[in-house]
């Protein structure tokens, strides 16, 4: 297959640094969309309001103390100072469904983006990667993302611009106070970043404890049988429970650090508040005097007011920092299990100058194909060249473990391999994965399916088929010969994996949502296996009558079916050898073998 074919996740590369990791979240804030906009946007406005809200309390208190002004002529501005408390308490509340909402935008996109690149993946790269870590990283580590745009982000928006806007703005009115707002108010991030450093350490750490126990519980979920039959289930429980223990340890140091963190600034807001409070007191008392001229009552009590709001954002900063430390380990641990982080913006459709096959059959054209085993270690084809002309119908023999399965996954496109392969006149990699899937159909040997009804699993071959369609794709597979004998026909029920059904009777299921497509190439693996030999006849005439005007390329062990195939080609030593079927030849010269 042409090097362009292959898929993205066999392509080496380091895993992703902190730097990485920091640039994508970045990157995923315009995901949020005009939500996430909004959830950074209303703290600042908030902050506005805050500011007219202490300059009317301030001159209220002034008014009514200094002034002597009766409470009848501060009703006006005791409703706007209401008016105000409502307004903040408003732009609170809308913040934070925004800051929810554009949050679960992020995680949508991130979900779809991951569940693409594993629909992108091949057989044996899932394969070699635990189902759990996967899973894992779909649910609980996209999971882990919320915090770090519902609440660490709008937080870190705010602390970076009210806690020095307040300052500048209190600076005028009293250098004294607004120099010790400047000069506090850094300390706080400072240390925070010290504390963050390990606070960021034990949330990888908690991650990949995470990690591993979503892999580990999955894959003893799955062999739970074997478990029992073998009397190693309580011990698995027990040691579960050890696994678990500790991952509930590492939770509560993460958290302990989390606190802490938190512990640390309310140190410096606490100091800040108090040197505030006694400059403004010792001012007032005459034993502090730093002014050219008075400093009024009004002045002193905004000062006292907005000291604990230029704290409050960082405050809010470090009561979320947390989220920022678990944001970051859950995307090592997204690259880990993937490979790679999901791009941050939407892929292509289809690649850049990809093609779709002509309608109506599709040949084969195969050029210096070289086939080898998952691991690497054997050699299956070695330099194979051969053409399949459009509609001709061919048997695939072999021993066990010679590669047909292999040969038939090249040409489904789920495995990589050297060499160059053709489908009409378009090369296999330059074809657009849509128009790819329309055009070819492949029925594996151990066809999957899924819980749900035997309706459900059929019409996965065409999702919008109707009732008249799906009827006839079960007579075709003969699926209605074992169906009409359960109770609900095809609505019975079947379990995960084909549980409920034989093997003979899952793969007519596969065979069909096979006869719900219109493919010009139809690549079989085995599908009369599990047949006796009437219902193998009966499958076997629907399934050659289906493929009139097709290609089709079945591998079999059979030598009956093979003897009704136009041509058979046989697989061993690493070759490909042409030769007519034992029923005679009736279209050997539409096939070029130069094996």
């Amino acid at each position: 297959m042409d090097g362009a074919g292959r898929a993205k996740g066999d392509e080496g590369g380091g895993a992703p640094s902190t730097r990485d990791e920091r640039r994508w979240l970045g990157t995923l804030r315009r995901d949020g969309g005009w939500p996430l906009s909004l959830a950074l946007a209303l703290p600042l406005l908030s902050g506005l309001v805050l500011l007219g809200q202490a300059a009317l309390l301030a001159a209220l208190l002034h008014a009514a103390i200094a002034d002597g002004r009766p409470l009848e002529a501060l009703v006006p501005d005791l409703a706007l100072l209401a008016a105000l408390l409502g307004l903040r308490a408003l732009l609170s509340y809308l913040g934070e469904r925004a800051a929810v909402a554009g949050a679960e935008r992020v995680k949508r996109v991130v979900r779809e983006r991951l569940f693409a690149a594993l629909l992108e993946q091949r057989p044996h790269w899932t394969a070699q990667r635990a189902s759990g870590a996967l899973a894992g990283a779909l649910c609980e580590q996209v999971e882990a993302l919320d915090g770090f745009f519902a609440r660490f982000l709008p937080a870190m928006v705010a602390a970076a611009v009210l806690p020095p806007a307040f300052a500048l703005l209190v600076l005028p009115l009293d250098w004294a106070v607004g120099l010790l707002f400047l000069v506090t108010a850094p300390l706080v991030p400072l240390f925070m970043a010290l504390v963050g450093w390990g606070a960021e350490a034990a949330g990888k750490a908690q991650a990949l404890a995470l990690s591993r126990l979503s892999a580990r519980f999955a894959d003893r979920l799955r062999g739970l049988s074997t478990l029992l039959a073998f009397g190693r289930a309580q011990a698995e429980a027990d040691e579960m429970g050890r696994i678990g223990e500790e991952w509930r340890a590492r939770t509560m140091g993460v958290l302990r650090i989390a606190f802490l963190s938190s512990a640390v600034l309310e140190f410096f807001a606490a100091l800040g508040v108090a040197g505030v409070a006694l400059y403004v007191g010792l001012t007032f008392l005459g034993l502090v005097d730093l002014h050219a001229g008075t400093l009024t009552l009004e002045t002193g009590l905004f000062c006292l007011l907005m000291a604990p709001e230029v704290y409050a954002p960082l405050r809010q900063l470090a009561a979320h920092y947390h989220d920022r430390a678990g944001a970051m380990a859950a995307a090592g641990e997204i690259a880990a299990a993937f490979g790679a982080l999901p791009p941050s913006s939407p892929a292509a459709e289809a690649p850049a100058g990809a093609s779709t096959p002509a309608q109506g059959a599709l040949g084969v054209a195969v050029g210096g194909l070289r086939l080898s085993t998952p691991c690497g270690t054997r050699r299956l084809l070695d330099g194979a060249d051969l053409t399949i002309r459009p509609g001709l119908r061919v048997a695939l023999l072999g021993p066990s473990g010679c590669g047909k399965t292999t040969l038939l996954e090249t040409l489904a496109r789920l495995r990589e391999a050297d060499g160059t392969v053709r489908l009409g006149a378009v090369p296999l990699s330059e074809i657009a994965e849509a128009a790819f899937r329309e055009r070819v159909a492949f029925v594996g040997q151990r066809p999957r399916l899924f819980h749900g009804t035997i309706a459900d699993n059929i019409r996965l071959g065409r999702p919008q088929a109707g009732a008249a369609a799906l009827r006839r794709a079960a007579e075709l597979a003969e699926v209605d010969a074992f169906a009409d004998l359960l109770p609900g026909g095809l609505d019975a029920p079947v379990g995960d994996g084909g549980l409920g059904l034989s093997g003979g009777e899952a793969q007519r299921v596969a065979l069909a949502r096979l006869y719900l497509r219109d493919p010009g190439l139809i690549l079989l693996d085995e599908p009369t296996a599990h047949l006796d030999r009437a219902t193998q006849e009966r499958v076997l005439d629907k399934l050659l009558t289906f493929a009139d005007g097709r290609t089709l390329l079945l591998a079999t062990h059979s030598p009956a079916v093979a003897a009704r195939m136009d041509l058979v080609l046989t697989l061993e030593g690493g070759r490909l050898v042409a030769a007519p079927p034992v029923g005679g030849l009736r279209r050997f010269a539409l096939c070029e073998d130069a094996a």
